[in-house]
């Protein structure tokens, strides 16, 4: 069995976040526009369209949060990396300025909504750098402060970086912030909810059909409305098309305990592998967020391993103490490095999609939140042509083709596959079916197909989060095959256990 890290296996903000709830869907509801996905960029919808007097729903699969936002950094900054020499290159310097414009607005959108609302989610203005350990990085960050500042962005070179251990310099940019992620979109929720709008927890959209009025199915209910955002990371319901457009990218980070009081800073590493460095005070105890050790997520990888990295870089190098938290997330990175917010397709009339954030959700999430805003009210906004979402170029990849029937449902056996320990998993051919075979520490055997429910990909396990994940788009699924993250909105089928001479592939 692989040894496991130090630290609880949950996002900080997620173990301190606080406890709202809202009910599921159980009824047909009538609104001006649904949204599928309560994180970051839904919830900033709803909020604003409410504003607009429209009447909202937001649908979400688990709880508001919980998701990809749940698991951020909690920077809110248009310092991405070196984003703007990127798509300055990629894209030319009026897309790289609009970019940056639509970041920069967007944090002072959460800050506006932080004051209005008396939202308590620890927001706090600070400078965010990405700084260079080498002469060839420095390089690069002289030439992204000095594109920055010609695109009008709070952006300056420095050799003086405020951390514990030496840099050659770095990009600043100022007038940034932070925040504890899960209590600012709980705080969106609460101010979503009521007064004709919606939020509805526990509830997984089944489907969705366009047009006058457009619908989105649910177990229990189903919702009416004029138009339908898509914010659920990596869209479902798209037949593939942003899978061909995006890859699902994972990444890692851990909270130590720290004696030093938080800096009024955030930083970003040019070198890889990249290292991301937050400090901040939750409930009046200091921590230390070191991130990074990212990797495509059809790369399989020992996530144990990259958690024991990050927990060294914490300790050695940022004096963090006891390593308390510990948790990873997966991002949609677009292929060509723009968000795609928009129509979801070329026919599209009232389902518009958010997706392709590419890491930077709090202010990527916001703006393309404020985006489809305005396109729903009728307004143009300076940002929508860069960030269309059927704009023209990018890589398309190819995708598998969806998977036939489900595999017939059925109680697991007990019989264990050989070379199978307790807390591990593995896939096996099961009579001619892929099944993913999981065994609890208690000997439970737990048997689902391990044809992910999305396009049809063949499962692989997570032996750190102890979760069946999808190479291909990002799927995960608990180990009784429950939906954890999309995609898929479809469980994994139960399915008969092989017996103890099954053979395996893959496993921890």
């Amino acid at each position: 069995m692989t040894e496991q890290p130090a630290g609880r296996l949950l996002s900080l903000w997620a173990a301190t976040g606080g406890a709202d709830t809202y009910a599921p869907l159980d009824a047909d509801v009538d609104v001006d526009v649904a949204v599928l996905g309560g994180g970051i960029a839904g919830l900033t919808a709803a909020l604003a369209l409410k504003r607009a007097d429209l009447t909202v729903a937001v649908l979400e699969a688990a709880r508001v949060g919980t998701g990809v936002t749940g698991n951020t950094t909690g920077k809110v900054t248009s310092l991405h990396r070196l984003a703007y020499t990127e798509l300055a290159a990629r894209h030319g310097v009026h897309a790289a300025g609009v970019y940056g414009q639509a970041n920069e607005a967007a944090i002072e959108h959460v800050a506006g909504v932080v004051a209005a609302e008396r939202i308590e989610c620890g927001f706090r203005r600070v400078a965010n750098y990405t700084y260079a350990e080498s002469g060839r990085a420095l390089a690069l960050v002289r030439e992204e402060a000095a594109l920055a500042d010609r695109l009008g962005l709070p952006a300056s070179f420095t050799t003086d970086v405020p951390l514990r251990f030496p840099v050659r310099g770095a990009v600043r940019f100022d007038g940034q912030a932070q925040l504890h992620a899960l209590r600012y979109v709980q705080g969106l929720a609460g101010a979503v909810h009521g007064d004709g709008s919606f939020v509805f927890e526990e509830s997984p959209a089944t489907g969705f059909r366009d047009g006058s009025p457009a619908m989105v199915d649910a177990e229990r209910g189903s919702v009416r409305a004029r138009d339908i955002i898509v914010a659920t990371n990596l869209p479902f319901g798209d037949n593939g098309l942003f899978a061909r457009r995006c890859y699902a990218h994972r990444s890692y980070i851990v909270a130590g305990r720290s004696a030093a009081p938080p800096l009024d800073a955030t930083f970003v590493s040019v070198e890889e592998p990249m290292r991301s460095i937050l400090t901040v005070d939750v409930d009046g105890v200091s921590y230390v967020l070191a991130g990074g050790e990212g990797h495509p997520a059809t790369e399989s990888v020992n996530s144990a391993e990259r958690d024991g990295r990050l927990a060294a870089f914490a300790r050695d190098r940022l004096g963090a103490g006891e390593i308390a938290f510990r948790w990873s997330t997966q991002d949609a990175m677009p292929d060509d490095g723009l968000p795609y917010v928009g129509l979801m397709g070329p026919e599209s009339r009232h389902v518009h999609v958010i997706t392709g954030l590419r890491k930077w959700g709090l202010t990527n999430g916001t703006a393309a939140a404020l985006i489809l805003r305005d396109t729903l009210c009728g307004t143009a906004n300076p940002w929508a042509a860069v960030f269309d979402s059927n704009r023209s170029g990018g890589a398309r990849r190819e995708v598998p083709p969806p998977p036939g029937e489900p595999l017939a449902e059925g109680a697991p056996a007990r019989a264990v596959p050989a070379g199978i320990a307790p807390g591990e998993g593995t896939v096996v051919d099961a009579g001619g079916a892929k099944t993913a075979v999981y065994l609890s520490p208690a000997g439970e055997v737990q048997a689902v197909s391990a044809v992910c429910t999305h396009l049809g990909c063949t499962v692989e396990f997570n032996p750190t989060d102890v979760t069946w994940d999808c190479p291909c788009h990002g799927s995960r699924f608990a180990t009784d095959g429950t939906v954890i993250q999309g995609p898929a909105t479809r469980n994994l089928a139960p399915s008969p256990a092989p017996d103890a001479t099954g053979s395996g592939r893959g496993g921890a």
